[in-house]
């Protein structure tokens, strides 16, 4: 018999928004592959790489700050480190 876990309000919150949720994958992406290939690329595919990245954390930020429509679930928020 398995047992089921409570959600966690960061498991709800990823399930809530999935359009953050892509974009933030996508941006990992970026990252990760930047981590692999930084010493392979020339500077102009570091510049590109770099353009891709800022990009994508742009639209990250739009996403995470555009305003919660009426009737949306409320996420609580996580309490952040002091």
């Amino acid at each position: 018999m398995s047992e089921t876990k409570p959600k966690t309000s960061v498991m709800i919150e990823r399930r809530s928004n999935t359009a953050l949720r892509a974009l933030i994958d996508a941006m990992l992406e970026r990252v990760r592959e930047a981590q692999r290939n930084s010493g392979a690329w020339s500077p102009e595919e570091r510049r590109s790489a770099e353009q891709d990245l800022a990009a994508i954390m742009e639209r990250v930020r739009q996403e995470a700050t555009k305003p919660v429509p009426p009737g949306a679930p409320h996420v609580p928020q996580r309490p952040r480190n002091p």
